[in-house]
């Protein structure tokens, strides 16, 4: 498990310290894949390398100012579909999973995610973006990637490498504004720079996350968003499904999780696992989940 980091200030020990557990990251990611029965495929070859004149995240944030959700939602499929995100966004980071059977016997998943929340722009220039279960959906599908479960959005916590500090602002019709958007992101930068996070570090607890859950099977028609945990590991949002599926304010992000998964030494499609009475139960506390997985 990775060490959480809360500190306001970190010593060049321990800067050395992250950057080290960052490429223990990586060695991870290689030797799971190697473990496996047969190689994993480049999880991320799906996602268009960004051009070189691509918008950065401070021009889409002034592109989008003056636009409606609607329009803002198709400029925002259109850059990520595009590959307008950041480098180290394909660089995808592990996370275990374990579950008890009931005959005693122990189900273990490693899995790999984004390591921070989708993004438009560039390493230096980014705008994490909010975005309504259509538009999350429709670029999980186009990448290959699925949606976490609250199971997941768990796990990714516990093991993340750097935790923030939740930072609301305050609540009102502007949640949904792009530059509420903006005056988020520009919180978070803040304190990860604070804090001394590495760029493309695998953190956690600056957003609530865009889940799947059963719960959406008898509510069609709405989005579940979940997590925001605090320092405790407690949740700010448990998991709700109030909001309509075309609803997005800036306290949501959207992490993805990597259609192939490593379930008992094996590479299986994450589908599969989502889907199976015995497997669904190592990474979510709902059993197999009914909803589709994008």
């Amino acid at each position: 498990m990775f060490p959480r980091v809360f500190h306001t200030h970190l010593s060049r020990r321990t800067t050395f310290r992250l950057a080290f557990s960052a490429l223990a990251m990586d060695r991870l990611f290689a030797d799971d894949a190697t473990r496996a029965g047969a190689p994993l495929p480049d999880l991320t070859q799906s996602i268009p390398l960004r051009a070189p004149r691509a918008l950065t995240g401070s021009q889409f944030a002034e592109s989008v100012s003056n636009l409606d959700r609607h329009e803002r939602e198709q400029a925002i499929l259109d850059q990520l579909v595009s590959g307008n995100m950041p480098a180290f966004l394909r660089k995808l980071t592990p996370v275990k999973l374990s579950r008890e059977l009931r005959d005693g016997t122990t189900l273990a998943a490693t899995i790999f995610v984004t390591p921070e929340y989708l993004a438009i722009g560039s390493d230096y220039d980014f705008l994490r973006i909010p975005m309504n279960l259509h538009t999350a959906a429709a670029v999980a599908r186009q990448f290959g990637f699925v949606l976490p479960t609250k199971r997941i959005v768990d796990a990714i916590y516990d093991q993340a490498q750097c935790h923030f500090t939740p930072q609301p602002l305050p609540p009102g019709p502007q949640m949904t504004s792009t530059e509420y958007y903006r005056v988020h992101n520009t919180l978070i930068e803040k304190q990860a720079q604070s804090f001394g996070f590495p760029r493309g570090a695998f953190v956690s607890g600056h957003k609530k996350d865009v889940v799947l859950t059963n719960r959406l099977a008898a509510r069609p028609g709405q989005i579940a968003i979940y997590g925001w945990h605090r320092a405790s590991g407690d949740p700010i949002q448990p998991l709700s499904t109030v909001h309509g599926a075309g609803y997005a304010d800036y306290s949501h992000g959207i992490r993805l999780v990597a259609g192939m998964a490593i379930v008992e030494g094996q590479p299986r499609s994450i589908h599969q696992v989502l889907h199976d009475s015995m497997l669904a139960s190592v990474l979510s506390d709902e059993g197999p989940i009914r909803v589709s997985p994008a």
